[in-house]
């Protein structure tokens, strides 16, 4: 019996291996349970009394819930967007180089970063002075060529802000425009060939085309040999003014001749691949029945036309249906609108905000235009600094205060560009739209390189608008404020 005892503990797990059944196994610990990804869209709003480009972010959607105020894409696509951005004139330099500068880095930061700011993609510069220089200059106000040179002005004024926004953003496209040749390439306005030693007014002397062409190839020169790419030139700012305090003349007629006979050529012949594009003045023509039309003029002429990669507008004239009939008669000519301002004349904070949001931005932009730069980034004040015979009463994009050169005061212009450059990407291509529409409510929707999706909306009425964005199988609802503007990005 003894043995038997012995043999039980052997015995008995044999029999519990044979019967089948097993021991409970060790509990596993279980994965955590995924979070629900829920998508966001990003949307800033300024509205005329209260909130200031403030940032919040909706949850989007289904879109097959969804049953009403919807907005959704058609199948039409239509230009690529280069960006938006403002004039760095003298003055504008002037006033950051007051700015101590920890300030002053801030603030171009803010400006034209992408990853930190705005991301502002256009700058225009000025080709010499202008009505807001410290001075009235070319870059060769001695007559002969052999006297070009770089202005002293430009290396202590331009040079230095250049240098900055381009370490900030290496992609900035900058434009070119001068307000005078020198002087001893003009004569009189008669179109007699006689001097004329002003700034203001005289036209360009058709003997003098090639040194004024030579003059616009070797500025290209040096600005892109100091790692300054100029994207493209206009051939004269405001060519039909007579009366600013840096002027010229230039009637369709001496533009056209001087692209055919000079600068189409040589900037051919010097590899220059810079866009040149016309006019850069008023919807209206200045009411100079003869100029109307201007650019259309030269761009039925086949050899200028070939030199030729669009044309340029400001808004102190006129209305922007003119670029209705330029893009229906050359849809394959690029168009840009490169000047407006605000100031004393015309400015609340209301009425600038919400009608040049609609005229300047959606107006351009919905009539294939490419780009939108505004007047002075920063003056101070005082409205400084500006020339005798310039403008006295214009504001910039922003204010500086002319007491302790850190106080910025941000102008409607400010956020109109904000609203297009944080959602838009340069590049950004514009795309159809059908739905839900009611008074006073307009929008443009817009897909980026990185496929990301982009809103502009303005509502001009005094309700409350609600929105239901449907972009595939997502939906955002939004609310946009009465009398607002509001930009909205997000990715399906």
């Amino acid at each position: 019996m003894k043995s038997i005892h012995l043999l039980y503990p052997a015995f008995a797990a044999v029999l519990l291996c044979c019967s089948g059944s097993k021991p409970d196994p060790e509990p596993r610990p279980q994965p955590p349970t995924p979070p629900v990804e829920v998508k966001q869209a990003m949307v800033y709003t300024t509205t005329t009394t209260g909130s200031r480009f403030s940032s919040t972010t909706v949850n989007l959607g289904k879109a097959e819930e969804v049953n009403f105020y919807k907005v959704e894409r058609t199948g039409d696509s239509f230009q690529a967007v280069d960006g938006f951005g403002v004039a760095i004139t003298q003055a504008s330099c002037y006033n950051l180089l007051q700015m101590p500068e920890a300030d002053r880095t801030a603030f171009l930061k803010e400006i034209f970063s992408r990853e930190e700011g705005l991301g502002l993609s256009l700058i225009r510069v000025c080709i010499g002075g202008s009505d807001f220089s410290l001075d009235e200059f070319t870059w060769c106000d001695k007559p002969g060529m052999e006297n070009f040179a770089v202005h002293t002005s430009d290396s202590q004024y331009l040079f230095p802000i250049l240098d900055q926004i381009l370490q900030i953003n290496p992609s900035v496209k900058i434009i070119g425009s001068p307000w005078s040749c020198p002087r001893w390439m003009k004569m009189s306005e008669d179109g007699k060939t006689i001097p004329y030693d002003s700034w203001t007014g005289g036209r360009l002397n058709p003997l003098h085309y090639q040194d004024y062409a030579s003059y616009f190839v070797r500025w290209i020169q040096e600005m892109e040999s100091r790692s300054y790419p100029i994207y493209a030139v206009t051939l004269q700012n405001e060519p039909l003014n007579r009366g600013n305090s840096m002027s010229l003349y230039m009637p369709w007629e001496d533009q056209l001749d001087f692209i055919k006979q000079a600068i189409g050529s040589s900037f051919r012949a010097a590899g220059i691949q810079t866009k040149i594009l016309l006019f850069d003045h008023n919807y209206n023509y200045d009411g100079i029945l003869s100029q109307k039309d201007y650019p259309v003029h030269i761009l039925e002429d086949e050899e200028a036309s070939q030199y030729v990669a669009g044309s340029a507008w400001h808004n102190y004239g006129g209305s922007v249906t003119v670029l209705e009939g330029i893009h229906s008669r050359f849809p394959e000519k690029e168009i840009y609108f490169t000047e407006a301002s605000i100031g004393e004349w015309n400015y609340t904070f209301e009425g600038c905000l919400i009608n040049d949001f609609r005229d300047i931005f959606l107006g351009t932009l919905g009539r294939f235009g490419k780009g939108v730069t505004l007047w002075n980034l920063m003056l101070d004040s005082e409205n400084k600094p500006f020339r005798p015979g310039g403008c006295s009463t214009c504001y910039g994009a922003v204010t500086l205060s002319a007491q302790d050169h850190k106080t910025i005061t941000r102008n409607s212009h400010y956020y109109n560009l904000a609203h297009c450059s944080k959602v838009l990407q340069p590049g950004a291509v514009r795309v159809g739209t059908k739905g839900f529409q009611t008074a006073g409510l307009a929008y443009q929707w817009y897909v980026n390189p990185d496929g990301s999706q982009a809103l502009l909306l303005l509502n001009e009425g005094t309700s409350e608008v609600m929105v239901n964005v449907i972009s595939g199988k997502n939906s955002v609802p939004l609310k946009v404020p009465a009398k607002a503007i509001q930009s909205v990005l997000w990715k399906d």
